[in-house]
């Protein structure tokens, strides 16, 4: 889903429309694949009921909470730990297309690599999990041999609204990956779902 940027403050005098908050949690990482292959970065997304990939996150309600709040609330919801999200923790708002009238706000947030691990366990006991939630999915930011797994199968793969947008841009704008990986990983998952569409 394609939408236009938007400032948050602008994104909140908007009458009408409801609100989603979302966030890419990640750490930096030691660990190796096989002893071999750097993984340097964890990104934590989710499986979601509908079977399709997205951040943690939901529906706030402005009028009752603030944007963080309420993303702090969606978070123990469906990952059953408390972490306090911070106005500088905010990335960008997107006006979405209408209908719906939504805007989506999306935040990052850098953890310790431990952290990430508590926050992986105590995904199973959330309240939402198994329902709203399947499970937690760390993303391969990696690239195997074969130039297909890793990243670029992880991006062929079906992404609720812009999160899979939002995912390029987060790891553009932190650093995460260089644009050359970035657009080598995004032309080879294109290559992939035009090669299972035949």
């Amino acid at each position: 889903m394609a939408g236009q940027e938007i400032s948050k403050e602008e994104s909140l005098s908007l009458k009408g429309y409801r609100h989603a908050c979302h966030i890419m949690l990640y750490a930096d990482t030691d660990a190796k694949l096989f002893g071999k292959i750097p993984i340097k970065h964890i990104v934590l997304m989710q499986m979601r009921f509908d079977g399709l990939l997205g951040f943690p996150g939901g529906l706030v309600n402005p009028a009752e909470e603030s944007l963080e709040s309420g993303l702090s609330r969606e978070l123990w919801e469906e990952m059953g730990v408390a972490l306090n999200v911070a106005p500088e923790d905010h990335c960008s708002s997107c006006v979405a297309p209408s209908p719906p009238q939504l805007v989506t706000h999306f935040y990052t947030k850098k953890m310790k690599e431990e952290d990430v691990r508590e926050v992986e366990k105590a995904a199973v006991t959330a309240p939402d999990h198994g329902l709203e939630v399947m499970g937690m999915v760390r993303v391969p930011l990696y690239c195997l041999r074969s130039g297909e797994g890793g990243f670029p199968a992880f991006l062929s793969h079906s992404f609720i609204s812009n999160s899979r947008s939002q995912l390029l841009s987060a790891l553009r704008a932190l650093g995460l990956l260089s644009w050359a990986a970035l657009d080598a990983a995004v032309t080879q998952a294109d290559q992939i779902r035009q090669s299972t569409q035949q």
